[in-house]
């Protein structure tokens, strides 16, 4: 019996350690999932809490890592669901790390409660002023911006309208939808209403519900104003775009790619061919946080190993 009972335990812990793995040269000793199924526990233990690692605001940056991170979630996601795999990540690799849940109108469901669902330039105001805490709390003169999905293009506002580039250095962005996407066609089923002058009617019934929904297509008037004048890339900001092939929510996935001096663009499948990681699993997958890494401390990158990675990551 005492066999059974050491086996079951040994194989029961090889098994959280396939899920739970801490980040090499850990200093925080948290535990990283690389599984999206880690957003489940965490949401019903603390609803809306802040991500293991995340929110310390007595944390001071160090000289090897100046900037502290600020994580930005997708649409319909919170802190809390995005990034149980980013942040303990990055705290144990010696950032400061800050999240927020922003766009969420009216008041807060108790159980879940899906963000970014007010329009962007409103959740880009919340944004502004939530890097100005995290500037104040931790002396810091700049942060880094990790996104994903929308918090990689809500935050492009802040940077280019809201004073932002001169407030921060790097912005990493995960699945990035620069020029927006043609999902299922409804891009051109707007274009066809705004000729059939149906748009009042389209947006009044939408946008109180997810007033950013319509700005994530493909010749919206946000992602025209986006990539008009100066464009979406400010100087003084260092930009890296990691990319995949089998993003089904940005379509096409090239319009992630970014142009200029400042930019980099990187396609998972281009290091992995094993990567089958698609839109939402690269918030869980380890070929990706490699990146996001080298991307963070571009002085001291290593080699990004490739892992095989399902569609909802490694």
């Amino acid at each position: 019996m005492r066999t059974t009972k050491s086996l079951a335990a040994a194989v029961l812990a090889a098994a959280l350690a396939l899920i739970c793995v801490p980040a090499a040269n850990a200093t925080a000793n948290l535990p990283v999932p690389w599984t999206l199924l880690a957003a489940v526990p965490a949401q019903l233990a603390n609803p809306g809490g802040a991500p293991p690692g995340a929110n310390d605001f007595s944390c001071r940056p160090s000289a090897a890592h100046p900037e502290p991170v600020v994580l930005t979630h997708g649409l319909g996601a919170n802190q809390t669901v995005n990034w149980q795999t980013y942040s303990p990540l990055l705290k144990n690799n010696g950032y400061c790390v800050f999240s927020l849940t922003y766009g969420v109108p009216g008041t807060p469901m108790p159980i879940y409660q899906p963000g970014g669902l007010v329009q962007m330039q409103q959740s880009a105001h919340e944004l502004s002023l939530f890097i100005d805490r995290v500037l104040a709390a931790t002396g810091a003169s700049k942060v880094d911006i990790l996104g994903h999905s929308e918090g990689t293009v809500m935050p492009s506002y802040y940077v280019k309208n809201l004073g932002g580039a001169a407030k921060v250095a790097k912005y990493v962005s995960l699945t990035p939808l620069w020029k927006g996407t043609t999902l299922f066609g409804v891009s051109h089923l707007y274009d066809l209403a705004k000729v059939l002058n149906l748009n009042p009617l389209i947006d009044g019934a939408l946008d109180p519900a997810c007033g950013s929904c319509r700005q994530f297509l493909q010749g919206s008037d946000y992602n025209n104003d986006m990539n008009s004048g100066s464009g979406i890339f400010q100087p003084g900001v260092e930009y890296t775009n990691i990319l995949t092939r089998y993003d089904e929510a940005v379509v096409p996935y090239t319009n992630g790619l970014g142009s200029g001096p400042n930019v980099r663009n990187i396609v998972l499948q281009d290091t992995c061919a094993l990567d089958f990681s698609e839109h939402v699993g690269l918030a869980a997958d380890r070929n990706a946080a490699g990146h996001v890494l080298n991307a963070l401390d571009p002085a001291h990158t290593k080699p990004v190993p490739c892992v095989p990675a399902g569609p909802l990551g490694s």
